[in-house]
């Protein structure tokens, strides 16, 4: 029997048990309200999302074609749109995910207004926006069923088995979220308790970033710092501890490494022997040798091989790792974070390229045979010029004539209807595939969509309504295409709740219930 069936049985049952004292509640209408609210808390939602990913990592581990993808959301309403809109055109919402970037965080949801990647926003801000998507997308659930639940109540016949089947087989619009706890916001302890936050309103999965919490950058900006091992892999067992003290046993951790680009380091790790992680991070520090008569005050100096030597250090108290030694610090970060706890890796790059990331992975997965990336697929990245560059680059390696091609200025719009530009372009379409099969990348997300998709929605509105076309811009730009296409914004009230709330006052009052949706409503317009 489906839970609808089970719920309406177990209150008949309280009702019957209670009898004339519950006269007035219908048991049907109490087992569509728990359809309506499948899940009671975020801990039900964190245990019923890491399944869902665990499913969906052991699918890709054994066919590369099933990787999952998601898009960045800042506010629940973004959030519950991108699921409504998967279901309507794909009609499932399997390995399709959510993403939360602490850019957009910071960004858009600090109450200190804009502020820069730099993990200056307040930290419950998070676990909020967290709890907000999953309010959202719990509504979604809940008005689906609500217009599932007046068709049945309107259907004759066959009709109304097949309706019933709808119900009985609902497809819930709560995703996993993969959630951004930045660099911890802290010492381990203090990671540990914002992922308990998080977890609580509904995280299955936490990724976290290998700089320096105080000293935070975001991965495509310059100036950033790492950290030792030891400290990472510290916070990664806060996050650890933090999922199994709340019962969400496979909850899923992923371990960022921004030293592509990081440059920096705030310290010197630990180190007890030769060749041990603490010497192998110190290794790739930019050193030089030195007598102990070339000592200066306050100098720090290692001892490598019996030498002497200085790390540089800047007169930021930062001291600077060796230029080129990017790639093999990735592959080291990402060995370690594997075998120390991390389910899945995120190594952030200067470019979207299959061929860099892939020959990273193809040393990662020496050790780590298994080893999955998550790929920030981001707007930072100028993904026109790049792709433009690389077929460029390609063509111009096998001998063909580039010569009508200026490399440095491929995004000129002039170049948009020729054949490389063509040839960039399906490169791109395949960009996703390509690198799941190529480069082990199991989650494709774009970090900040809708941050662009609302100012450039925006810019188009206002210079249309503000300008001569007035009340048209908005109609056409906006609510005929909305009518044209489907979208279910367009009864913006039924949208807000107002039917179901029209059947909870239904339910609640009987016939003397003060409805919303009678025949003065203008939404019937639609």
């Amino acid at each position: 029997m489906s839970n609808f069936t089970n719920d309406l049985a177990a209150v008949a049952k309280l009702k019957e048990q209670h009898g004339e004292n519950w006269g007035a509640i219908s048991a049907d209408s109490a087992a569509r309200m728990r359809a309506q609210n499948r899940f009671q808390t975020g801990i039900d939602i964190a245990k019923y999302t890491a399944s869902i990913m665990r499913e969906d990592m052991a699918a890709y581990d054994a066919d590369s074609s099933q990787y999952t993808q998601s898009l960045g959301c800042w506010h629940g309403f973004i959030g519950q749109q991108k699921l409504i809109a998967i279901k309507k055109h794909f009609g499932t919402t399997k390995r399709k995910y959510l993403y939360l970037s602490g850019w957009m965080v910071a960004a858009l949801r600090s109450e200190f207004g804009p502020l820069p990647d730099q993990s200056m926003h307040e930290k419950t801000s998070v676990a909020s926006l967290i709890a907000e998507l999953y309010t959202f997308l719990r509504q979604a659930d809940a008005r689906e069923l609500g217009g599932l639940f007046r068709e049945l109540d309107a259907a004759q016949g066959d009709a109304k088995q097949a309706i019933q089947d709808k119900i009985d087989n609902h497809e819930t619009h709560v995703v996993p979220i993969v959630a951004d706890i930045d660099a911890g916001f802290g010492n381990a302890e203090a990671t540990y308790l914002m992922a308990k936050q998080m977890i609580e309103a509904g995280a299955c999965c936490i990724q976290i970033e290998n700089q320096v919490s105080d000293e935070k950058q975001c991965g495509h900006q310059d100036g950033k710092v790492t950290v030792p091992h030891e400290d990472f892999l510290a916070k990664i067992n806060a996050v650890r501890y933090a999922f199994l003290e709340l019962g969400v046993d496979d909850g899923v951790i992923v371990a960022r490494t921004d030293s592509l680009g990081a440059g920096l380091t705030k310290q010197i790790a630990v180190t007890r022997e030769p060749g041990d992680l603490g010497d192998q991070y110190n290794s790739f520090l930019d050193v030089e040798e030195i007598t102990p008569a070339e000592m200066k005050n306050g100098d720090v100096v290692l001892n490598r091989d019996g030498k002497l030597v200085r790390p540089k250090r800047l007169p930021s108290n930062l001291y600077q790792f060796k230029a080129g030694t990017g790639e093999a610090r990735c592959i080291l970060d990402s060995i370690t974070s594997l075998q120390n706890g991390a389910d899945m890796i995120w190594i952030e790059t200067e470019k979207p390229h299959v061929g860099q990331i892939g020959a990273m992975m193809d040393e990662i997965r020496k050790v780590v045979p298994n080893a999955k990336l998550v790929y920030n697929n981001s707007p930072s990245f100028n993904w026109t010029l790049n792709f433009r560059q690389q077929i460029f680059d390609s063509l111009s390696e096998s001998g063909a004539d580039v010569s009508a091609y200026d490399r440095a200025d491929l995004m000129n719009v002039s170049y948009d209807d020729t054949d490389l530009a063509a040839l960039a372009d399906d490169k791109i379409r395949t960009f996703q595939a390509d690198s799941a099969r190529e480069a082990g990348i199991f989650h494709h997300l774009i970090t900040l969509p809708t941050y662009h998709t609302a100012a450039l929605s925006t810019d188009n509105l206002a210079k249309e309504y503000f300008g001569d076309q007035g009340m048209l811009g908005y109609v056409a730009g906006v609510q005929r295409k909305e009518i044209r296409q489907g979208i279910a914004c367009v009864k913006h009230q039924n949208m807000a709740g107002s039917d179901m709330g029209d059947d909870h006052k239904e339910y609640f009052a009987g016939d003397a219930a003060l409805k919303a949706s009678g025949k003065d409503n203008t939404m019937n317009q639609f």
